[in-house]
């Protein structure tokens, strides 16, 4: 496939920041899509979301987030690693978060697209969601038709 981009990753000690250089036999709009791509990552303002874990607080990568919800008055983070209790409003993380990446699927829940296995359109008038843990979830009857159209305009 000719739009496809070979990439090597060499951890080095010596190198305290990445570097990263561009092998091409000329300069094309693919490789200033990489360019912009690699300084929007370096640029992300995102930050991590903290998290108290065993009298410690760490910081969690939005990344790695595959879900926030509420239940009761306690607003919660999943990952990979576990769930972990987090302080803040769904407001506040729905400002903080990734626009791109999350998405509010309900009042008590935002998502993560990219740690979605797939969304099931089967069910009338809602549709269920699959995460990559195998956690699933629904999204709100009043969210479908925002959803449909942050789908349709990723592809």
């Amino acid at each position: 496939m000719k739009d496809m981009v070979d990439i090597n990753v060499i951890i080095d000690e010596r190198f305290e920041n990445p570097l990263v250089n561009i092998y091409t036999k000329k300069e094309t709009e693919q490789v200033d899509n990489i360019i912009c791509a690699i300084e929007d990552a370096a640029r992300n303002h995102y930050p991590p979301i903290p998290v108290a874990i065993n009298d410690k607080l760490q910081f969690i990568s939005q990344r790695m987030i595959y879900r926030i919800k509420t239940e009761g008055r306690k607003v919660s983070l999943e990952t990979d690693e576990g769930t972990f209790t987090v302080k803040g409003t769904m407001a506040r993380f729905e400002e903080k978060l990734d626009k791109e990446r999350f998405f509010r699927i309900s009042q008590s829940e935002i998502i993560n697209l990219y740690k979605v296995s797939f969304f099931d359109f089967s069910a009338s008038g809602t549709i269920g969601v699959e995460f990559e843990n195998g956690e699933r979830s629904w999204v709100a009857r009043r969210s479908v038709k925002a959803l449909r159209e942050k789908l349709k305009n990723e592809r």
